[in-house]
């Protein structure tokens, strides 16, 4: 085998390799967006529910209540809260962040502090409980 032939046979196994990879960065992306979109049912399912538990104990904390009822009531809407905020941090699997245009082209990553910048803007969503 000359050196061309040699040469030609490297940029076929570099091909094969290549092609592998983008298989395989498909079959993973594929996964991500499945996650993200379980992830994204999951949410909107322990919201809504989530958002009544906390509007009804709010509107108790209205009324006139033992001091006994009175922290009960409390602790229902305080412990609900905790689960609103963990259900919250979930936004993170449900959108996952793609390199940005530019740093494609420059070959450089996007950082978190670039794809938080994005994300800040945003309102949240209608599915989220109000924030107290």
């Amino acid at each position: 085998m000359n050196e061309d032939e040699a040469c030609a046979a490297d940029r076929g196994d570099e091909r094969a390799t290549t092609e592998g990879l983008r298989r395989t960065v498909a079959t993973y992306e594929a996964r991500l967006t499945e996650i993200a979109d379980l992830t994204a049912r999951v949410r909107h399912e322990i919201n809504n529910p989530l958002t009544g538990l906390i509007g009804q104990a709010q509107l108790l904390l209205r009324v006139d209540l033992d001091d006994s009822a009175r922290r009960r009531v409390e602790i229902i809407e305080r412990l609900a809260s905790r689960i609103r905020d963990v259900v919250a941090e979930l936004r993170v699997i449900q959108r996952p962040t793609a390199p940005t245009t530019d740093a494609a082209d420059n070959d450089q990553p996007t950082t978190d502090d670039e794809t938080a910048s994005d994300d800040s803007s945003a309102s949240h969503s209608d599915n989220d409980p109000p924030r107290h």
